[in-house]
């Protein structure tokens, strides 16, 4: 209750400013971006955005603002995305949108390198993410490690470089009926950069001042830096044609926030915990132009190449690291390399005074996987130290077609209707024989199998799967009276592996006078189990209570998994309902959404199931006998019933004061309230005796837990002429990293962030800024010894906000 509290304290201090308001004398300005300041003027030649914030998401009419729309919607500009510290799309979003997370994993494999993002505090699969309104491709990637997201095989928003972006709409609210499957959280709609000329490069430097005060000690870093070279160019063609070419080039070195090892004497930092060093370089092409008449031609193409060199537990010295080549022991590298494509082409025009959109899109990814510095001690003497691990594919290749018309009936009536085919697919590639298993001979008797860190794909693991899709949808939106707004949409989807399933929703909104509005929707969704969770199957290392366990994934129809209660995945449903009201008076607006997010038989990765002490003989020695000769300890499977309901708040309010003195004042504050709570659990049907718990704490907490439940960002930007400021401030709710007993809970603690940027920013010419990311130094609560047994983990990689401490950075660039 005490987070609604704060809710409604917020709302009602906001109404009260806004109706001191009502009277003054401030002149409307024309509307922005909302959480952004004035963005410099379009150079000559740019395809115009829409200054009153017209949206293409949530909404198929055309001239929607997002004051107008029955649904909620961020509109964030590319300009506020840049003016950070960092140069990843997920971070960046997360600073500037109070309902976006994105935590910083660390020392869970491919998660360090492929981080997921989540909207409203569910899963990063139930959040869509389009591109220019067509459906983006998953990653490769299976979130099986420890960290928020466990489980979920989600878009990589870092494959789009910020410099690509014109504006990104986000749709807080359920719309599967739209837009499809995943779409239970909302839409995330990445729109690219429109140009026919003008240009400009950017250089960002930066680089962490922090103390560091771990439970074991402390100690004070200046480095590891990041540097991000980054440039974009319009070019124009024919009387309307336009190809706008963006490339980014970033190099970050790793970051390390662990915590002293007690093992080793005198006690010292043995461990590398914290961001992993990255090389990557983006490069992406947006273009159009008329074909003839009313009909044009359209298309992109990105290309992303990532390599990422994170770090897994040292393995101290011993005999066994000795004979292995390591007399001092030594700390594994998990390299990733992620090689990502997106591309689309598609045509659009009338027929009839209809409005027909033709599209295909394809994305693929590609995440190869080697480990570096390291030793498979079965070898002896004789093991490699780099191994070829295999890769994980993921594909994608969608065709759409989308028609609509607005007819003259009531007030307006907006129909529109379309067709999708979809195929997808999922490949496992092994990895070289040292990379898993033991040599033809000569294996050393009783010693650990595969590559320390992280052990290859066997040829058992190795997977190639596909399935089809097709889905027609109905989106109707009628202007009953000039106050009332209505909408209805339903849509029906076939799988070839699972099935049909159908999806509708209802939206209203009531203006009751020009400077209020009431709205409405109530939406049934649905998520589509990944091909990633049918058939993903590997050996790796996870961290429970702060130390790894080497644990087998397995298909959940699969011999190990059916005998351990696994079944046939079955698609996630979800009931969406929402509530809110708007309000503007002159350069101020205020939308407050409350909403209930109903979700059943979804998608759980189960418990790490293995021999212990509170079990049977008998059945620790079944599970031994299945996992004999797998090389892992623990076996785990996804299975679908788990039910869960989160309610919340989101509240923006944003104020605009023009002044000819000093300047322009843009002034936000906004905030998402959340809570989670899981309300089923699924009854196992293991053919064991006794069967194993399927669901514990940990994995309940995680989902109730695992994001903070009260988060709100105030900011202030500034500009006069070319200079400007920006001052940021977000609090963050405590988070809780859970373990399998609360003793083993870790905590992130209650806690606030600074940000503060300076910028001299001409419409052509240079460009200089100034900032510091995290300006008072701020960490989340340190682990606590009892938790930390080896010293590696120093804080929760749960942590909303990281743990790296301050970053002080610098920008400099040229607009033409």
């Amino acid at each position: 209750m005490t987070a609604y509290r704060t809710a409604l304290a917020l709302a009602a201090s906001t109404l009260a400013f806004a109706a001191a308001q009502a009277d003054a004398q401030v002149a409307p300005a024309p509307a922005e971006t909302v959480q952004d300041a004035p963005a410099a003027a379009e150079p000559d030649g740019a395809v115009p955005v829409a200054q009153d914030e017209i949206i293409v998401t949530g909404t198929r009419a055309v001239g929607r603002s997002r004051l107008d729309s029955v649904s909620p919607v961020d509109v964030l500009s590319g300009a506020s995305l840049q003016r950070q510290g960092t140069t990843e799309l997920g971070a960046a979003l997360s600073a500037i949108a109070p309902s976006i997370d994105f935590p910083r994993a660390s020392a869970v494999d491919g998660t360090d390198a492929i981080r997921p993002a989540t909207l409203r505090g569910l899963s990063p699969d139930q959040t869509l993410v389009l591109i220019n309104g067509v459906r983006g491709h998953t990653a490769s990637l299976l979130n099986i490690g420890g960290s928020v997201g466990r489980g979920s095989a989600a878009v990589d928003l870092n494959t789009i470089p910020t410099v690509a972006l014109d504006r990104i709409e986000v749709l807080r609210d359920g719309a599967s009926a739209q837009y499809g499957s995943d779409a239970i959280a909302g839409v995330v709609n990445l729109r690219l950069r429109e140009a026919r000329s003008g240009g400009g490069a950017t250089v960002n430097y930066g680089f962490y001042n922090t103390d560091i005060d771990t439970a074991r000690g402390s100690r004070s870093t200046t480095g590891e830096h990041a540097v991000t070279v980054s440039g974009w160019q319009g070019l124009g063609f024919g009387e309307d044609g336009f190809l706008t070419l963006s490339g980014e080039y970033l190099n970050r070195q790793a970051t390390n926030r662990a915590d002293f090892d007690p093992r080793v004497t005198p006690t010292r930092v043995t461990g590398r915990f914290g961001d992993p060093q990255v090389e990557q370089y983006s490069v992406f092409a947006n273009a159009g132009t008329t074909l003839t008449g009313s009909w044009g031609l359209y298309g992109w193409f990105g290309y992303q190449d990532r390599d990422t060199r994170s770090a897994a537990f040292p393995r101290l010295a011993s005999a066994t690291t000795a004979l292995a080549g390591y007399p001092d022991g030594f700390l594994p590298l998990i390299n990733t390399k992620s090689r990502d494509i997106n591309s689309a082409v598609g045509i659009k025009g009338e027929v009839a005074d209809w409005s027909v959109d033709l599209n295909v899109s394809y994305g693929r990814n590609k995440i190869g996987f080697r480990t570096l510095n390291s030793a498979n001690y079965a070898y002896g003497a004789a093991t490699p130290q780099d191994f070829s691990d295999g890769a994980l594919i993921y594909g994608q290749l969608v065709a759409g077609l989308d028609v609509s018309r607005k007819l003259d009936v009531l007030q307006g009536l907006n129909v529109a209707f379309g067709l999708e085919a979809r195929r997808e697919s999922f490949e496992i590639q092994a990895g070289e024989r040292a990379s898993y298993t033991t040599p033809v001979t000569g294996a050393v008797a009783g010693a650990a199998v595969g590559a320390q860190g992280f052990g290859g794909f066997s040829t058992d693991n190795v997977v190639d799967r596909n399935r089809r899709n097709f889905s027609a949808y109905l989106d109707l939106e009628a202007e009953v009276t000039d106050a009332l707004l209505i909408g209805l949409a339903g849509r029906g989807e076939d799988y070839s592996d699972f099935g049909s399933t159908g999806t509708g929703k209802i939206s209203a909104r009531y203006d009751v006078a020009p400077w209020i509005a009431v709205r409405g929707t109530a939406s049934t969704g649905f998520r589509a189990p990944a091909l990633q969770q049918q058939y993903f199957t590997s050996i790796s290392t996870v961290i429970q209570n702060g130390a790894p366990i080497q644990t087998g994934t397995f298909p959940s129809v699969s011999p190990v998994a059916a005998r351990l209660g696994g079944l046939p995945l079955e698609p996630e449903k979800s009931t969406n309902l929402s509530l809110g009201t708007v309000l503007r008076f002159g350069g101020f607006d205020l939308t407050v959404d409350a909403y209930r997010i109903h979700i059943r038989n979804q998608i759980g990765l189960s418990e790490n199931i293995t021999t212990a002490a509170s079990q049977s003989a008998a059945v620790n020695a079944q599970i031994a006998t299945l996992l004999a000769g797998s090389g892992a300890t623990a076996a785990r499977f996804f299975i679908n019933g788990l039910a869960s309901t989160t309610k919340g708040i989101d509240a923006v309010a944003h104020y605009r004061v023009r002044t000819v003195a000093a300047g322009n004042f843009d002034l936000t504050v906004a905030g998402n309230i959340n809570d989670g709570k899981v309300t089923r659990v699924p009854t196992s049907t293991s053919t064991l005796d006794e069967a194993p718990s399927l669901f514990a704490r940990n994995r309940i907490l995680t989902l109730e837990d695992g994001t903070p439940g009260e988060k709100v960002t105030g900011s202030i930007d500034w500009s006069l002429d070319q200079l400007g400021a920006l001052a940021r401030v977000t609090y963050y709710g405590d988070v809780n990293q859970p373990g399998t007993t609360p003793a083993a809970d870790v905590h992130s603690g209650k806690h606030v962030i600074t940000d503060v940027e300076l910028r001299y920013q001409a419409t052509r010419g240079a460009q200089l800024g100034l900032g510091v990311s995290n300006l008072f130094d701020v960490y989340p609560d340190a682990t606590v010894t009892a938790n930390n047994t080896t010293g590696v983990i120093g804080f929760p990689y749960y942590s909303p906000f990281g743990f790296n401490g301050r970053y002080l950075y610098a920008r400099a660039g040229l607009s033409w």
